[in-house]
């Protein structure tokens, strides 16, 4: 039962003094991280079982600001090391 997962994983965090989270919060804390880190969305979109990437951009569109510049610095580092 979902119900059961939910209690057990609840007592888990706090069994070993974690901070307070859900099942729905630890799928969107992967989500969130992978992204941050580097991860391909296809991959992140796989892992949590969307139909689409597109789906997992919508949701997860938010990260993706603070990443454009990050991008833009490693494509512009890129670039100067074959020049």
């Amino acid at each position: 039962m979902p119900g059961e997962v939910s209690i057990a994983f609840a007592k888990f965090i706090k069994k070993h003094n974690l901070p307070k989270l859900t099942l729905h919060g630890l799928r969107h804390a992967y989500a969130t991280l992978g992204l941050i880190a580097g991860i391909s969305p296809k991959i992140v979109s796989k892992a949590l079982g969307h139909s689409t990437v597109a789906i997992t951009l919508d949701l997860y569109s938010h990260i993706l600001p603070s990443m454009k510049e990050e991008q833009a610095n490693l494509i512009a580092n890129l670039l100067r090391r074959e020049s």
